[in-house]
């Protein structure tokens, strides 16, 4: 059975979740720590619950998504796995972060890519890829099956949908995305998105005005 802990962090208020099951495995995904307070309450958590940190995770490599990623690997010894259309985003990072004011410590390369559809596997338990595209290029969303819920990047939000203004983003590919990839979810799929609180794929069917 998969745990799911939200930590929200750095000045975008980016949600960074830390899944883990009855074998004190874990899984980080979008690390968003931006200072020390931040990195202190990610290994708080992790040394308190006895977990064994053993994947990290991007949904994609917007700067607030990977801006903890370098820390991960100096605590843990993990590189980030992604899919490898994320791979001109995540070095594009470097160039655009002063211009944003933020101090980033350089994510490690990925070694391992991760595909359109497939599964990765942490201790007793597994999260099914779902590719979809539009937010950015290659964005990657992690399905829980058995535990009913979606770890749902910047694709859907509590009524509302991710940003397409930024390189890479297309408009009418996210709402494609959302309507084939995540509305034929079950509808009392809970979204855990990279941004704000949960919500469900049913709620969002209903309520969400960008897909009506």
């Amino acid at each position: 059975m998969i745990n799911l802990q939200k930590l929200t962090f750095n000045p975008y208020r980016e949600n960074t979740y830390i899944l883990f099951d009855e074998t004190n495995e874990c899984v980080i995904i979008d690390p968003g720590m931006y200072n020390g307070e931040e990195q202190s309450k990610m290994v708080n958590f992790i040394n308190e619950k006895g977990l064994k940190p053993v994947l990290l995770l991007n949904t994609h490599a917007h700067i607030d998504h990977v801006l903890g990623n370098k820390f991960v690997f100096d605590t843990w010894g993990l590189k980030p796995q992604m899919h490898e259309g994320e791979l001109g985003v995540l070095h594009s990072v470097v160039s655009y972060a002063p211009q944003m004011g933020i101090q980033y410590d350089v994510s490690p390369n990925p070694e391992v890519f991760l595909p359109e559809t497939g599964t990765v596997y942490f201790g007793n338990s597994s999260l099914e890829l779902i590719f979809a595209p539009g937010h950015s290029p290659a964005h990657l969303c992690f399905y829980a099956k058995e535990e009913k819920f979606l770890v749902g990047g910047d694709v859907l939000f509590y009524n509302s949908i991710g940003r397409t203004d930024l390189p890479g983003g297309n408009h009418q590919q996210l709402l494609d995305s959302i309507r084939t990839k995540i509305f034929v979810l079950p509808d009392d799929c809970l979204v855990y998105p990279g941004h704000g609180p949960k919500t469900s794929v049913g709620f969002e069917k209903e309520n969400n005005p960008f897909l009506k």
